[in-house]
Formats: structure tokens, C-alpha cells, sequence
């Protein structure tokens, strides 16, 4: 691959300069690459569609989950669906282009920056190569619908495919605002140009967007988007329901459970201290922790030096079901979240659930019905609420059972399938049900 051929693309390089201050001519960037689009002779009932994201699949959590039951649900309606993501690509390949690439785009940044950002630098390799091994798939242009599963893919399918065949645009999150968030990235630094571009043109290159709560339209609309483009379709599970009968023969414990990433964004070390304030109230209680993370070890420690002996780290567990059998009480004391799958699995379990106010949450649970729900990060708040549940047992049941038939009507899969295919008929031009 020849030097000039790696570089980002102009509009990239225009805010960029915009940023430092360059006026010097944008380099000449080769076209990308001509996809051939092919026609199929088939019948409009079925579809071929590619669903592409950014990060690997499958993995743990959110983003693995709806796009597991999306291509599985669509399967069984009978379309063609192919996932791809960056760890399908042959290892020996990217190996050989990673070094090449990101030599090649810190010249090009030094040389008319006179400075770097690490983050850029190794995120702008990362799309490269994605960009360079989608145009080089061998089906890339056969497909009659494209799914996008984070802004960087809709940049990558917008330039690919243009406007020949529809693009759709599912973003799970607020990429730049989260890291904004979290101190992730700086205020007014390059990061941020650079990140909040690439939402930006997300959008202008989908045909929709399709969004899993009304919680991102504001966000979404601040970027540029119009609100006609976008159509709310929460995420739908099939889950086993039947394997998640209660349980408790062996047991008459209270048991409170949290399933979740040990990570800063998800509460935990709220949801601790919460715990503190009502120690009183838990001699017959346990609590469970389901998950791993980076923050085990310090969660842990907090557990300890809170005298909370009652808690429990599970790890990582492939029994969600089981676990969710045994639980009274689900609890999700996440600071930042958009439609957390685990929500939908403890509603379809017939649990009592208790959550925050982030994100698409209070679409999913309605506050004293359906559940209880505090302000993120307010310990006394989430105290006082898991108090209320462990006293009033005859509440637990009666908003768990109404969470239950929220979440058949509402978070089914085959509910979020329906929603989809007209969604995509409607861009291909025909009734595809």
C-alpha cells in the first residue's frame, strides 16, 4: 500500500486543521474504493442484509446482545444476515497493515500538526484498517439493507455504499458525551472535534436512524439530526422465561442481585454505600454480584473495609436465568446507560427491580408500577428505596408482576423484529412481511 494512499479522509483533515490553526492544502486522498452493487433475482419477502460493528462480536453485554437476537430473529423470518466485525478479520492481514498504517498516519500528523494525539493516532488506524478490509469483503455490495451498530461503522457503510442501498443507524450510546462524562477526554480538546465530527456524519450518511429509547433524540438532534429520521424501536429479548421459575424451597433469605460489568459507570460503589445506611435492615438478606470488571478488586475492598458481609462476588455466570430465580430484588444502580438488556431479563423473571434515572430507564420502568427508580448517584435515595422494597414484600410482588406484562407487550423479540423489517421495507420498496 502506497504512503499517500493512508490517510484519513478530507473532512477529517478540514476540522482537524481547523483545530490547530493549518492552512495548508488538504492532500489529495484517492477515492475509495467503487463497490459493485449487485441485483438479486429473488423474491422481496427476503431480504440479504449486513449487520457491521465497530467493536468485537460477540462479547459480553448490550451491543452483542441486540445484535445476536436482531441477525437470529431475522433469520428466522427467513432473511439472509451476516455479521461482520474487526475480530473476523484475518489476524495475519491486520498484523501486517497495523504497523504500515499507523507509521504512515503519524508522519502525516507530526509533519502537519507538529504534535499527536494518541488517542486519534491509534483510533484513526483502527478505522483505516476497518474501512480497508470492509470495501475488500467479498459480499460487501450484495446486501439489500445495511445496519450500522455505532457511528463509526455508519461513517464506514456511508462512504462504502453511499446512497445506492439504505444505511440504518443504531448508536448504543453517546460516544463523545459519555467519554466527556467519565474523563475520558478533555473539554475542548482535539478528542472531542474529532469524535463529535464522526457523530455528526454518522448521521448525514444513514438513511435512518433507528434509536432504542426517546432519551437520544434530544442528544442526537443537538448533532444535526432530524427528528422524522429517527424511530424509536427498544431493544426485544427472547428469553427463558421458564428456566427462571422462583425457587426459594431451600432458602427463606431475602436476595438482592446486582448483574453487571464491574465498571465506574454502573454504581456499584453507590449501591455499597447505600447499603451502609440500612445495615439494620439486612440480617436475613444476601446479596449477589454477577459480573467482572475492572473494578472488582476495589469493589471488593469497599465491601470488606463497609463490614458488608452479607455481599458476595459471583463473577462472570452463564446462569442468568437460575440466578434471576432465586433473586427478590434485581438492582442496577448504573450512573450511565441507555436500555440495559438486564433489566428486560429481570422483567421477563418476575422481579422486583430497582434502578436509576439515566438514559431510556424510565421508558422501560415507571416509577412506583413497574418498579422504583432514584436519581443516579444518590445514595440516600437508593437507600431508603431498598429498604421499601425488603420491608414491603406485598409491593415487591405487585410491581414485579406488573414489570413482567410491561415487558411481554413491550421488549419481546419478536415485537422489536416486526418493528425492524417494516422499517427496512419501507427503504427497499415493498411490503417485506
Amino acid at each position: 500500500m502506497k504512503a499517500n494512499e493512508i490517510l484519513p479522509h478530507s473532512d477529517v483533515i478540514k476540522i482537524m486543521d481547523d483545530y490547530y490553526g493549518v492552512s495548508s492544502p488538504i492532500p489529495e486522498i484517492p477515492h475509495a474504493p467503487k463497490i459493485k452493487h449487485q441485483k438479486k433475482k429473488k423474491s422481496k419477502k427476503n431480504l440479504s442484509i449486513l449487520i457491521a460493528t465497530f467493536w468485537d462480536f460477540p462479547h459480553t453485554g448490550g451491543l452483542s446482545n441486540y445484535i445476536s437476537n436482531l441477525r437470529d430473529g431475522l433469520q428466522e423470518e427467513g432473511h439472509e444476515v451476516d455479521v461482520i466485525s474487526p475480530n473476523q478479520f484475518p489476524t495475519s492481514v491486520v498484523a501486517s497493515l497495523k504497523k504500515e498504517v499507523e507509521s504512515a498516519l503519524n508522519r502525516l500528523f507530526r509533519k502537519r500538526y507538529k504534535t499527536i494525539s494518541k488517542k486519534i493516532l491509534q483510533h484513526a488506524r483502527l478505522l483505516f484498517i476497518y474501512e480497508h478490509m470492509l470495501a475488500k469483503h467479498k459480499n460487501i455490495g450484495s446486501y439489500d439493507v445495511y445496519h450500522a451498530q455505532d457511528v463509526f461503522t455508519a461513517n464506514v457503510l456511508g462512504r462504502l455504499i453511499g446512497k445506492k442501498k439504505p444505511v440504518f443507524y443504531t448508536p448504543h450510546g453517546m460516544f463523545t458525551s459519555n467519554r466527556l462524562r467519565f474523563n475520558r477526554i478533555e473539554k475542548g480538546s482535539i478528542e472531542e472535534v474529532y469524535y463529535t465530527h464522526m457523530e455528526k456524519k454518522a448521521i448525514q450518511y444513514s438513511n435512518e436512524i433507528i434509536i432504542l429509547g426517546d432519551s437520544f433524540r434530544k442528544p442526537l438532534m443537538a448533532l444535526g439530526a432530524r427528528n422524522e429520521k429517527m424511530i424509536t424501536i427498544p431493544t426485544g429479548i427472547q428469553f427463558n422465561v421458564t428456566a427462571a421459575k422462583r425457587d426459594k424451597s431451600n432458602s427463606n433469605k431475602l436476595t438482592i442481585t446486582i448483574i453487571s460489568r464491574l465498571g465506574p459507570r454502573k454504581g456499584h460503589s453507590v449501591f455499597f454505600k447505600a447499603l451502609s445506611l440500612i445495615k439494620d435492615s439486612l440480617d436475613n438478606v444476601e446479596v449477589l454480584i454477577v459480573g467482572d470488571g475492572e473494578m472488582r478488586s476495589q469493589l471488593e475492598n469497599q465491601v470488606k473495609e463497609s463490614k458488608l458481609s452479607n455481599v458476595t462476588f459471583l463473577g462472570k455466570r452463564e446462569d442468568i436465568p437460575d440466578l434471576l430465580g432465586r433473586t427478590d430484588i434485581f438492582v442496577l444502580p448504573t450512573l450511565n446507560d441507555t436500555l440495559p438488556v438486564s433489566i428486560m431479563e429481570a422483567m421477563h423473571s418476575k422481579v422486583a427491580i430497582l434502578s436509576t434515572t439515566s438514559g431510556s430507564i424510565p421508558e422501560m420502568i415507571i416509577h412506583g408500577e413497574t418498579g422504583l427508580l432514584v436519581e443516579p448517584g444518590d445514595v440516600k435515595a437508593l437507600s431508603n428505596a431498598l429498604k421499601q422494597f425488603i420491608q414491603q414484600p406485598h409491593e415487591r410482588e405487585k410491581m414485579a408482576k406488573a414489570a413482567y406484562q410491561y415487558a411481554k407487550q413491550h421488549f419481546s423479540r419478536e415485537r422489536m423484529i416486526y418493528d425492524i423489517e417494516n422499517r427496512y421495507g419501507k427503504h427497499v420498496g415493498g411490503d417485506i412481511k
